[in-house]
């Protein structure tokens, strides 16, 4: 089935597993896979800004794809954002032919008024095609395009293919309560909003109307936990567990060092062999390392699934 505007939960944002020297480690691709199911995640996100996608071949980019697809047994959605449209339509078409049920698509930076964003969206439908589900990614942050409300209405209305939005605006809670508000006066189509920024914000953007989170944080179980915690009407227990990780969510954002800081607790957690990253990539120090483990520790005193071996 393909994706549809009905999706919730948890859609981890999947990092991309390398060996040392660089090569794509397709063993700790299951294992990673095995690991956010495990974890409870309704869906994956691949290749997107923080699964190293720009560093891949368009094959390697296929053989993810197909992997993923073939071992998940929940929707896969995949990031075929690229400079030219002729590279998004071959990835998306060859996605969406291997088994994915959607795809997302971040503007580039060079778009900056609100035609030029309508309009590149426009054109990216006529080049993958209007049959595929698609999500937008909504990251001014790190894309330095800055989306409206009024600008996403209007791409969800013209785009009957269109799903989905990845929120990851900052500050961005106004932002879906007055998409929730628009869908409400039938001023725009429903779509799922799924929230990124390594769930910084997830716990108020779950009560802003969000229907779960698309991001990559080395605990997608403690995502789960905090969205479903949310729907069942449970506050204290979603704010009580979110804030035991905020610390170390908040370590994640740094900018350059972010995947190095994600892929190290990954690796803690055995879901991957190695942390490497694909050049060019950030690095993190032993004395980064340090802070690290002392802030899992602290998790661990609330939540026994930070307690590793060191």
């Amino acid at each position: 089935m393909k994706l549809d505007h009905t999706a919730k939960g948890v859609y981890a944002i999947a990092a991309t597993p390398f060996h040392p020297d660089g090569r794509l480690d397709t063993v700790s691709v299951d294992r990673l896979t095995d690991f956010y199911l495990a974890c409870g995640v309704s869906g994956l996100t691949i290749l997107g800004i923080m699964g190293e996608a720009p560093k891949l071949e368009p094959e390697e980019a296929l053989t993810i794809t197909r992997q993923v697809v073939k071992r998940a047994g929940v929707p896969v959605i995949v990031g075929v954002s690229a400079p030219g449209f002729a590279a998004m339509r071959s990835l998306a078409r060859g996605a969406m032919d291997i088994g994915a049920q959607g795809v997302m698509i971040a503007p580039p930076p060079s778009l900056r008024t609100d035609d030029q964003i309508i309009g590149y969206y426009a054109q990216a439908v006529e080049a993958i095609g209007e049959d595929i589900p698609f999500v937008i990614q909504d990251y001014p942050l790190t894309l330095t395009v800055v989306m409206t409300p009024g600008v996403i209405q209007k791409i969800v209305n013209n785009h009957p293919s269109c799903v989905m939005l990845k929120h990851e605006d900052w500050p961005g809670l106004e932002k879906i309560s007055r998409l929730r508000a628009a869908q409400k006066a039938s001023e725009m189509r429903d779509i799922s909003i799924l929230c990124g920024n390594g769930g910084l914000f997830l716990d108020f953007e779950m009560e802003r109307g969000a229907d779960g989170a698309m991001t990559g944080y080395a605990f997608p179980d403690m995502l789960v936990d905090v969205v479903n915690f949310q729907r069942a009407g449970n506050r204290e227990a979603a704010h009580d567990l979110f804030d035991a990780h905020l610390p170390l969510v908040r370590y994640e954002q740094q900018q350059g060092v972010g995947l190095a800081i994600r892929k190290y607790v990954l690796k803690k957690r055995g879901a991957i062999a190695s942390d490497s990253q694909r050049k060019p990539a950030g690095s993190i120090s032993e004395r980064a390392k340090a802070e690290i483990d002392y802030l899992l520790s602290r998790v661990a005193r609330y939540d026994k699934r930070a307690a590793f071996r060191t």
